[in-house]
């Protein structure tokens, strides 16, 4: 466990908080709202404030859900330097899966977008004691009496009250917890029945952060466009508190990150680091790359020596200029990044590199600098951080990735059964992906175990909860979710010939009925999980004995 002062979770903000007083911290991009580390660090005082006067206690849950924003932020980062435990909520998630995600964490606090609380009926969450606006921090719902109220004007007369003299640097400090304790449950999932909360102690935030610190991938003045969802692990860690911990600057997007909306963010930010999802670069390759070096003459030139670096060079330094110019290296994660694409970008030494982790691990296992990068790796295992083995090898080395190490989480929060089958008998986490590792550490991921998709944005998504509704529609039999190369969706649906036959069905009446199934079942999903198109498939899938789809004998 990672035990130095300088190591600690808590204490590492305390310190930036201090160092970087003047600095720009936060900014919500496309408004004049900046914070510098002193306004965030003043207002995390007042939610302090809020908390003790709600009667939280630390462990006591407190519940996050909105898009990425100032608030958002300073929620996270008061809950957790109060000893209280966030559950970050992706905003992707639907009503009933956020009531679920909320009554299962016992949730004391809510702190959410206006939008989607006008969704979420109250009666269906008796055990919050207050709900908040991610907009205002006004206050949206109050079960507290009366001698207990937390508006704004209550909580700045407190501040004024605690604070008589003005709040200072000497007056950052946070409660004393060690890296062991618990930090945040994140659930990879929102359905009941399904959803799983990881339980991610303090230590495993203060490893990834305490990485990219040593790394220096941040570093004071450093610059972060924050598109990824911050309740997503991967964007939490590097782009909000890796950044933050360093004295760097976030600018968060609180928009859908449309590529026109974030090559204008590039282009006036000049981040120094991005983190992004293969999505991004792939679209762009598809759309300025491909058409350019399809064309006869550059394709031509490109297989000529020493003229090939020209044109090359050119591209080179027009995708420079896209991403804002002056950043290091671009870290893909959450999923494979397409090989042409990989390669391309690697003969023209664009500097993209590849990470891989999960949120059972807050997110990182592996990474290695672009400079260092190996083809279709994922990066070195984190030296000093986590370790990798191959579980069962095949004759070809490929077999199940178990690691462990400083960023293993807990544990699923109330899932005992789940725990214990994603842990090893001697300890190791399960990462359900299938791979192998060289001998200098290089993780080579050559497909899943488990039937988890990835979304654009690296969520996750499981295809059983999906097909379960779809399932449960008219005329269908069985169905099986696949994910086509550009991430979207595809159903597979054998239907039930029998119910079509008895009520005379044409064929256009069945795909008809079936196209209307589908727009029924995106209605209970996330964007990321709709299904873009339904595909009828003439006999039932081939089973195990076990009487599970052999999913890999099926594509999309």
């Amino acid at each position: 466990m990672l035990s130095k002062p300088e190591e600690n979770l808590i204490k590492i903000y305390e310190k930036s908080f201090r160092e970087h007083w003047d600095l720009e911290a936060v900014t919500d991009y496309g408004t004049t709202n900046t914070l510098t580390y002193a306004q965030l660090a003043e207002n995390i005082a007042k939610v302090h404030l809020l908390f003790k006067q709600a009667g939280i206690e630390q462990g006591d849950k407190v519940a996050v859900m909105g898009k990425n924003n100032a608030n958002w932020v300073t929620t996270f980062l008061a809950t957790v330097t109060y000893g209280a435990v966030i559950v970050p909520i992706l905003q992707d998630f639907k009503a009933n899966d956020t009531i679920h995600i909320v009554n299962h964490s016992e949730c004391k606090l809510l702190f959410i977008t206006d939008l989607i609380w006008e969704n979420i009926d109250a009666e269906q969450v008796p055990e919050l004691r207050a709900v908040l606006s991610l907009n205002n921090m006004d206050m949206i719902l109050s079960r507290l009496p009366m001698e207990q109220a937390v508006d704004k004007m209550t909580i700045d007369d407190l501040f004024a009250e605690a604070y008589p003299n003005g709040f200072s640097k000497g007056d950052v400090v946070y409660v004393e917890r060690s890296n062991a304790e618990l930090a945040s449950i994140n659930y990879t999932s929102g359905t009941t029945g399904f959803s799983k909360g990881v339980m991610t102690p303090m230590n495993a935030l203060a490893g990834n952060v305490v990485f990219g610190l040593t790394t220096k991938l941040v570093f004071p003045g450093c610059r972060h466009v924050a598109f990824l969802p911050l309740a997503h692990a991967y964007g939490c860690a590097f782009d909000f508190l890796a950044c933050l911990a360093a004295g760097g600057h976030t600018y968060l997007i609180g928009r859908t990150p449309s590529a026109k909306i974030l090559l204008k963010a590039f282009a006036e930010v000049k981040p120094t680091v991005i983190l992004s999802v293969p999505l991004i670069l792939e679209k762009i390759y598809k759309k300025m790359i491909q058409p350019q070096i399809s064309k006869t003459p550059v394709s031509w030139v490109l297989k000529v020596p020493l003229l090939d670096q020209v044109v090359l060079g050119k591209i080179r330094e027009k995708l420079m200029t896209a991403f804002g110019g002056e950043f290091s290296q671009i870290i893909i994660g959450g999923a494979p990044l397409n090989a042409e694409v990989e390669a391309f970008l690697h003969r023209i030494k664009f500097p993209v590199t590849i990470g891989y982790g999960m949120t059972e691990t807050a997110p990182l296992i592996s990474f290695t600098p672009w400079t260092e990068f190996r083809a279709q790796s994922c990066g070195q295992v984190l030296e000093g951080f986590m370790e990798a083995r191959i579980s069962n090898p095949d004759a070809d080395g490929v077999g199940e990735i178990q690691v462990r190490g400083e960023h293993v989480m807990m544990g699923y929060y109330k899932n005992e059964q789940a725990t214990k089958e994603c842990f090893t008998e001697d300890g190791w986490l399960r990462t359900g992906d299938l791979g192998t590792i060289d001998n200098d550490g290089f993780i080579y991921i050559k497909g899943r175990c488990k039937t988890m998709l990835l979304g654009p944005s690296g969520q996750n998504i499981y295809p059983e909860e999906i097909e379960a509704k779809i399932n449960n529609m008219p005329y269908v039999l069985e169905s099986l979710v696949l994910q086509k190369e550009d991430t979207r969706l595809v159903a597979l649906v054998c239907p039930d010939f029998e119910a079509v036959d008895a009520d005379k069905l044409t064929q256009e009446q069945l795909e008809e009925i079936m196209d209307e199934n589908r727009k029924l079942v995106n209605q209970q999903l996330a964007a990321y999980e709709q299904i873009n198109h339904i595909k009828l498939y003439a006999h039932e899938f081939e089973k195990t004995p076990k009487k599970s789809i052999k999913r890999f004998l099926y594509e999309a």
